[in-house]
């Protein structure tokens, strides 16, 4: 369970003798507003029922290679409002975890932080943590959905591929960059001055001591990495299944490993979802240069192994009934094409 650490830090005893007089300020340790946190996050995660959300499953089946790409914005927003709409949910709910498990394991009157002193146990663990939730949402309904991109460079570089449509690539992108603000902001309205302490800081994603130009190069790297990857796997018939499963274990070995070079972001709309709320726009342009360079580069690469026909899609999951509103070749994998 990926939210064991919230139960382990609402229920262990408390280190310290709490003062009543100091239960509002900023070293308040807010148990309850973890839990209204987990709350949230699994309410859309596993929507009881699918169709309060979204449409019906039987009037959105595939429309794969039948569907003309938009000729308008008016014309994508009518057709694919909702996958635009999961897409925000999707990283605003990664954004709330992320605010979650930095809170729990970051934030000075937190039990875990008392309980674990090790800076690099503790960053581990948040790997850990994070890596679970993307494989929670790549492979949740709404994830299965659309795709589950959550990150605008991962959009773009699909979109550079031939396989997202102009508009649903421009409208993808800009939901990513709204729901990141969002998570961050609905964290902050349950968490309040836990957020916002110095240890914890919305989870902001900032260079390390060796300084931007080091950052830099750390983004690049693991943007390649991930994106080649996913090309690899997603086209591969048997390794397709567990394209999500890659990603999370690649997600927490950065968190890991790359962290204290560059905050480990991979995705300009996380960075800005934790930037706008703190006020810390520190080398924020490296942010939006270094996951598309490494992700475009990374396609570049598998399409001259490769060649450009061997992308069949966008998504991470694909074994499911969902529609898919891209340029979509999968069903050839499928069907031993």
């Amino acid at each position: 369970m990926i939210f064991c650490f919230v139960f382990m830090a609402s229920s262990t005893p408390r280190v310290q003798i709490r003062n009543p007089a100091r239960e509002t300020g900023p070293e308040q340790w807010d148990s309850r507003g973890l839990w209204k946190l987990q709350a949230i996050f699994m309410t859309f995660l596993w929507p009881r029922r699918t169709e309060t959300i979204l449409p019906a499953p039987h009037l959105t089946r595939r429309m794969a290679d039948n569907s003309p790409p938009a000729s308008s914005p008016g014309d994508a927003l009518a057709r694919h409002w909702p996958e635009y709409l999961i897409e925000a949910t999707l990283l605003g709910l990664f954004m709330v975890s992320a605010c979650m498990f930095t809170a729990l394991l970051e934030h000075p009157s937190s039990p875990l932080r008392q309980a674990i002193p090790d800076g690099v146990v503790r960053r581990v663990l948040t790997g850990v943590a994070m890596g679970l939730t993307a494989i929670a949402l790549i492979h949740s309904p709404l994830g299965k959905r659309s795709g589950a991109h959550m990150n605008p460079s991962f959009t773009l570089t699909f979109a550079r591929l031939g396989k997202v449509a102009p508009w649903d690539a421009f409208f993808y992108m800009a939901a990513q960059f709204a729901g990141g603000v969002a998570g961050v902001v609905v964290s902050w309205l349950v968490l309040r001055q836990t957020l916002a302490h110095p240890n914890v800081n919305y989870a902001v994603t900032l260079p390390g001591p060796d300084g931007p130009a080091i950052a830099f190069l750390g983004e690049v790297v693991i943007s390649f990495l991930l994106m080649t990857m996913v090309l690899i796997t997603t086209n591969h018939p048997r390794l397709s299944h567990y394209t999500g499963i890659f990603a999370g274990l690649l997600l927490a070995t950065y968190i890991s490993v790359e962290a204290p070079l560059s905050g480990m972001s991979m995705n300009p709309a996380r960075t800005l979802g934790s930037a706008l709320p703190a006020a810390v726009f520190d080398s924020l342009w490296l942010y939006f240069l270094a996951p598309p360079l490494g992700m475009l580069l990374a396609a570049e690469t598998y399409v001259r192994w490769k060649g450009a026909r061997s992308v069949l899609c966008a998504k991470y999951h694909h074994h499911n009934t969902e529609r898919c509103i891209f340029r979509c070749r999968f069903g050839e994998m499928a069907n031993g094409g």
